[in-house]
């Protein structure tokens, strides 16, 4: 369409004197914007033919015989201007055709890569802020105004503070009352160029409870070496510093446990020596009244103190477990024979064992193990007292790799005023009791590494739950071959 009015405009304005030829340069840097280098080339053609054309016609409309020969033979002729002026036309044509589809298609290879590169920086930018916005440390930095730029999300659960809230704030104002060691150390690095590796300091919590933090600030620089901010990281130091706590409270129990157990060896020989006088005593003299009394006392106490010392010695002392493979079926028999014979056992409870294999291996301390279930089941036949009761021990897979064993009874329950110091040492509810059966069991249970759980409730019982690490044995693996889909609960009683 363009095409045809430029060539009316041209015949109409002087067809070959026409100053308007240069109208189809605009037509064809313009199909050059739309079109590929061949495609201008194409429009550059075309623009020729009817450039040539145009001439043509207007040379041969003079309307007399063979006119139109002889305006092709003027065309064609290198003797006339004609001609010239068509070939440099033409040629000026096919250069800017060349030129612009040439410069196009690279501007649009420049836009392709320049979208390409803003895309993949648009990622990059999303790839880094979601790794700092998810790291586990908090990160937060400020410009040379002290104006915050970044906030990620662990700073806002440490500090408790929204990005959204204090982003483009100055610190100074965000921080001053609730974390004032935070200010001083960012304000401290943005004015004295200096790097702090690492620094502990203290902040005000949501909650008003101290919170200690350990801080890393460093500088941002530009290419001329000039501030452009402050990045600083760090971390809630709280539960580092309860490991801390937890670990000189180990080594310090250590010790003291140490202490204790060479001090309880010194008092046990001379209360040996004091129970065996008094027993010869007892039988070589003939007391009666108020003085067989008080032997009978002496006795009594020197036997309870000596138990006393046992425990104490059982939880004192650190030995380190011998791992090996252990029967669990057998030794709950086994204990369940030693109860039996145990003062706290009475006639009225009954013990029973449930299982759903015939064997069931673990990896452990058979020793360790056994003083854990009848500690476990001492306990529970205290609790039961003269009362009828039952006492379960309830033997099961959990996963492949783990073995649940239950010891459950139908007591009283745990008040839940004592639940949270049931394994302290010397907390017992028993006017008889030394506190130390359940401390004993947490301190075994630690050191085999068993996972140990409690769950009880007034008026319904109590249960404890050992969590061991199973071990794979011929004889368990040949038993389940051949057992039903539906296997049958064992149940022994004693």
């Amino acid at each position: 369409f363009e095409i045809i009015i430029e060539i009316g405009i041209i015949y109409t304005t002087g067809n070959i004197q026409s100053a308007f030829s240069g109208l189809f340069i605009l037509t064809i840097i313009s199909s050059a914007l739309v079109n590929n280098l061949v495609g201008t080339l194409g429009v550059a053609s075309l623009i020729s033919f009817a450039y040539a054309f145009i001439i043509w016609f207007g040379l041969a409309i003079t309307g007399t015989p063979g006119s139109a020969t002889r305006a092709l033979e003027t065309i064609f002729s290198t003797q006339d201007a004609a001609f010239y002026n068509i070939f440099l036309h033409i040629l000026t044509f096919y250069l800017v055709a060349f030129i612009s589809g040439y410069l196009v298609e690279r501007l649009k290879h420049k836009d392709a890569q320049l979208a390409s590169t803003s895309r993949a920086l648009k990622q990059a930018q999303l790839d880094t802020n979601d790794i700092l916005h998810h790291l586990n440390s908090g990160l937060m930095t400020i410009d040379r105004s002290g104006n915050i730029i970044f906030f990620n999300r662990a700073a806002e659960e440490i500090l408790g503070y929204e990005e959204k809230d204090i982003s483009g704030r100055n610190f100074e104002a965000v921080f001053g009352s609730r974390m004032p060691q935070l200010v001083d150390n960012l304000r401290e690095v943005l004015h004295s160029r200096r790097h702090y590796p690492r620094n502990e300091i203290e902040i005000a919590g949501k909650e008003g409870l101290t919170v200690p933090l350990g801080i890393s600030t460093s500088l941002l620089l530009d290419e001329k070496d000039e501030i452009r901010g402050v990045i600083a990281i760090f971390q809630d130091l709280t539960e580092t510093k309860i490991l801390e706590d937890k670990i000189r409270a180990a080594d310090k129990m250590a010790a003291v446990g140490e202490l204790s157990a060479a001090i309880a060896h010194e008092i046990r020989n001379p209360l040996a020596a004091i129970s065996g006088s008094v027993e010869v005593l007892k039988a070589e003299l003939n007391l009666t009244g108020q003085n067989r009394r008080l032997l009978d006392l002496i006795l009594k106490e020197s036997s309870r103190l000596n138990n006393i010392l046992s425990d104490f010695l059982l939880y004192a002392r650190s030995n380190r477990p011998l791992f090996e493979k252990v029967e669990l079926c057998r030794l709950t028999s086994d204990v369940f024979e030693v109860i039996r014979h145990h003062p706290s056992f009475k006639k009225h409870i009954n013990l029973r064992l449930s299982v759903r294999e015939s064997y069931i291996y673990i990896f452990g301390d058979e020793d360790k193990i056994k003083q854990i279930l009848i500690n476990l089941i001492v306990n529970a036949c205290e609790a039961i007292g003269d009362r009828n009761g039952e006492i379960v021990v309830r033997i099961d897979h959990v996963e492949e790799n783990t073995v649940r064993m239950d010891v459950a009874d139908n007591g009283p329950g745990i008040d839940k005023a004592h639940l949270a110091r049931i394994f302290d040492p010397f907390f017992s509810t028993k006017q008889e009791g030394t506190g130390l059966g359940l401390a004993i069991v947490q301190r075994l249970a630690e050191n085999l590494k068993i996972d140990l759980m409690v769950k009880t409730a007034s008026g319904a019982g109590t249960t404890f739950a050992l969590f061991f690490s199973r071990m794979p044995s011929r004889l368990q693996d040949a038993a389940s071959s051949v057992s039903d889909s539906s296997p049958i609960e064992t149940q022994r009683s004693l």
